[in-house]
C-alpha cells in the first residue's frame, strides 16, 4: 500500500489516545507535557545545550501527537539564541490525522498557539520526506513518514540530541530493532545526548553497542527508571555558516525561491539577472499552475514527484499571487485512462488531496494557479537583485563579476547550457495563449495533456512541448492551432469566448533532461570524473551526490515543464546543503537528481 497506514486509534475515559495496534497510550496517563520536558527536554540538557550555537539539531522517533515537538518550541521561544536555528527531524510510520491531533493535545491550552500553527500547516497523509518551515521562529520541521526500517537508513543528517519516544520495546519490537542502533550513531554528533523513557535492556545494550555512554536516571510519574546517554568524547560538532554570501544567477522562479528560502534562513543573497524586472521570462506567464505528476508504480521518480509537488504546497500557501483550486485532469488517452484506474486502486494520496471523478478521471484537491508578476516579486522582496546584468563565474574562484561568495548557484534555465559542460539539457519550446475577460471566475483548472485556467478576468491554456533549435523563442500560429485544438477538448465554453477576444501568445523556452529529472546539486567537475574512469567503472559508477564536484558551486534547474513545482523542493534542498542542516529529501531522491548522472551515463556508454 502506498498510503502509510493510520494508527488504529481510540481514547480511554479520561480522553488519553492509544493505538490497538500495539496497545500503547502516546503520552503519559498523569501528564504527558510534562513528561515531556522532564524526559526529553531536561534528558538532553536543553536548553543549555543550544546555548552559543548557530544551528542546533534535534531527532525524535516516533512523531505521534507531535507533543514533544511542541514542548520543545515553546522552550525554544523562552530560551532561543539570538542567531540560533533549530532543527527537529522526526520520524513517524503511522501518522495522525489533523482532527486527532487537535483532539490529543486539548488538555494543554498553555500550548494552543503553538497546536494551532502546527495543525495549520500538519503533513499530508504521504509517505516520503515532509518540510515545514517557521521563518520567524527560526525553526523548521523536517518529517519522514513510513516504516523505521525504510525511512531511517534513506535519511541524511546529524543530530544534537535525539528524543527515542516510540510505543515501549515489549510492544513495537520494530521500532526499537537492533538495526536501529548502528543508523543512530551514524547520524549522530560527539557529544550528543539521547533520552528515552525505557531502560528496557535490549536499548541499553544497542546504545552501549554503538558507542553511546548509557546512565539510568530517576524516572517521571509511575515509572521509576529512565535512560540517559551521550555518544563518544566530548567535541564540539563543526560550526555552520553564520550568514553565508550566497550568489544566485537567475530570478526566475527557480532562482526566486532559492533566494527566498536562503534569505529566511539567514543567508546575505545577491541575484543576478539579464531581464529588466521579474517575470519577464519563461517563469513569466500570466499564470502558472501546480498539480501532481502522479505514476501508478511506486518508483523512485514516483516519490520525487511527489516531494516536490507538497513541498511546492506548503512554501506558496498563503503567499501573495497564489490561490488553491481544483484541478479535473481526464486521460487523454486509453494508455492514461488506464494509468489512472491502477493510480486510484492504489493512491500515494489520501482522498484530502486525490478523489475519482466521473469519466475515468482525477480530482487534484490541492492545486494551485499562480500569478508570477504578483509572486515574483513577492519572493525576490528584500533580496539583492542586479538586473541587467550578465554573470561572469569564476567557478574556481566562486567569483561571480569579480565578487568573491561562499556559495554560487546557477538557475538559470537553459541559459545554464552554457555555464557548465555536460549539462545534456534540451530546450523546449512551450507556448500559451491566454486573454482578458470581461467575466471575473473564481480560481479553476482542466488538463489532459494540455491544460486551461481561469483567475478573476484572467483565461490562459496551453501549453505546447515543441523542440527548440537554440533561436530565440517566437510564437507561432502553428502553436496557436494546437493550443485551440486542446482548447476544444478541454472546454467547449471557454472555446466560444475566446473567438471573441483578443488573444495574446507567449512562448519560452524549457530546459529539460533526458529523464526528465531536474538537476539539483553540486556542479560537477567533469574532468576529474574522466580521469578517474577506471576507478568508477570498477566501483560499478557508485558515486556520491556531492562527489566529483566543484566546491561552492550548485546546480537548480532542468526543470522542465514543472518549474513552478520543483523549484521549492530545490530550494530546501540547496539550503539545507548551505546550511548543513538535515537533507530534506531520501537518499535515493538526491541520487535520481544528482547533475553528474548526465556524465557517467556517457562514461558508461563510452561517449567521453
Amino acid at each position: 500500500m502506498r498510503l502509510p497506514p493510520r494508527p488504529d486509534l481510540s481514547w480511554k475515559e479520561d480522553g488519553t489516545p492509544v493505538d490497538d495496534r500495539v496497545g500503547d497510550v502516546y503520552y503519559s496517563i498523569e501528564d504527558g507535557l510534562a513528561e515531556s520536558r522532564a524526559v526529553f527536554l531536561e534528558g538532553c540538557g536543553l536548553p543549555a545545550a543550544w546555548q552559543d550555537r548557530a544551528a542546533f539539531t534535534i531527532a525524535e522517533l516516533g512523531f505521534g501527537t507531535g507533543l514533544n515537538f511542541l514542548a520543545t518550541w515553546q522552550m525554544w521561544r523562552s530560551h532561543r539564541p539570538a542567531a540560533g536555528w533549530l532543527n527537529f527531524v522526526s520520524f513517524e510510520g503511522y501518522p495522525l490525522d489533523r482532527e486527532d491531533v487537535a483532539r490529543a493535545l486539548t488538555p494543554w491550552p498553555e500550548l494552543s498557539d503553538l497546536v494551532e500553527q502546527l495543525r495549520a500547516r500538519w503533513p499530508v497523509r504521504a509517505k516520503g520526506v515532509q518540510t515545514i518551515t517557521w521563518p520567524e521562529e527560526r525553526l523548521s520541521l523536517t518529517l519522514h513518514i513510513g516504516l523505521i526500517e525504510d525511512t531511517l537508513p534513506q535519511s541524511q543528517f546529524k543530530t544534537d540530541a535525539w528524543f527515542l519516544d516510540g510505543f515501549s520495546p515489549a510492544k513495537n519490537e520494530a521500532m526499537w530493532a537492533d538495526t536501529l542502533w548502528p543508523a543512530l550513531a551514524a547520524r549522530t554528533q560527539p557529544g550528543a545526548r539521547v533520552a528515552t523513557f525505557t531502560v528496557a535492556g535490549a536499548v541499553r545494550r544497542g546504545l552501549s553497542e554503538a558507542g553511546f555512554h548509557v546512565e539510568k536516571k530517576p524516572g517521571h510519574g509511575r515509572k521509576r527508571e529512565r535512560l540517559e546517554a551521550r555518544f563518544s568524547a566530548e567535541e564540539a560538532p563543526p560550526a555552520p555558516p553564520v550568514s553565508p554570501r550566497i550568489a544566485i544567477v537567475g530570478a526566475g522562479i527557480a532562482g526566486a525561491c532559492l533566494a527566498r528560502r536562503l534569505s529566511e534562513r539567514g543567508a546575505n543573497v545577491t541575484v543576478f539577472d539579464q531581464a529588466d524586472a521579474p517575470a519577464t521570462g519563461t517563469s513569466g506567464n500570466p499564470l502558472a499552475l501546480v498539480m501532481p505528476r502522479l505514476d501508478a508504480a511506486d518508483t523512485v521518480q514516483a516519490r520525487v514527484l511527489i516531494d516536490a509537488y507538497l513541498s511546492a504546497q506548503g512554501f506558496y500557501r498563503g503567499r501573495p499571487g497564489v490561490q488553491t483550486t481544483e484541478t479535473r485532469h481526464m486521460p487523454r488517452d486509453t494508455a492514461e485512462a488506464e494509468r489512472f484506474q491502477k493510480l486510484l486502486a492504489d493512491p500515494p494520496l489520501g482522498l484530502e488531496q486525490l478523489e475519482a471523478i466521473r469519466g475515468g478521471g482525477v480530482l487534484h484537491k490541492a492545486s494551485m494557479i499562480l500569478q508570477p508578476a504578483i509572486l515574483l516579486p513577492a519572493l525576490l522582496d528584500g533580496v539583492d537583485v542586479r538586473w541587467r546584468t550578465a554573470a561572469q563565474i569564476d567557478a574556481a574562484e566562486r567569483r561571480v563579476n569579480g565578487e568573491v561568495f561562499d556559495a554560487v548557484i546557477l538557475a538559470a534555465g537553459w541559459q545554464m547550457s552554457d555555464m557548465a559542460e555536460h549539462l545534456d539539457l534540451t530546450g523546449r519550446l512551450g507556448q500559451v495563449e491566454h486573454y482578458q475577460s470581461e467575466v471575473d471566475a473564481p480560481p479553476s483548472a482542466l488538463a489532459a495533456g494540455h491544460y486551461a485556467l481561469a483567475s478573476g478576468p484572467h483565461r490562459l491554456w496551453g501549453a505546447t512541448f515543441a523542440d527548440h533549435d537554440g533561436s530565440s523563442p517566437v510564437s507561432s500560429e502553428a502553436a496557436r492551432a494546437e493550443n485551440t485544438r486542446a482548447l476544444d477538448a478541454l472546454s467547449p465554453y471557454w472555446r466560444n469566448e475566446a473567438l471573441k477576444a483578443s488573444l495574446q501568445s507567449r512562448a519560452g523556452v524549457r530546459a529539460t533532461t533526458a529523464d526528465r529529472l531536474p538537476l539539483i546539486g553540486a556542479l560537477p567537475d567533469p574532468a576529474a570524473l574522466i580521469a578517474d574512469r577506471q576507478t568508477l567503472e570498477r566501483q560499478a559508477w557508485a558515486v556520491a551526490p556531492s562527489a566529483y564536484a566543484i566546491d561552492g558551486i550548485y546546480l537548480a534547474g532542468g526543470y522542465g515543464s514543472r518549474g513552478f513545482t520543483w523549484a521549492p523542493w530545490a530550494a530546501d534542498i540547496l539550503t539545507a546543503e548551505i546550511f548543513d542542516d538535515p537533507t530534506p529529501a531520501r537518499l535515493e531522491a538526491l541520487q535520481a537528481i544528482v547533475p553528474n548522472r548526465q556524465i557517467l551515463r556517457k562514461l558508461k556508454r563510452k561517449l567521453l
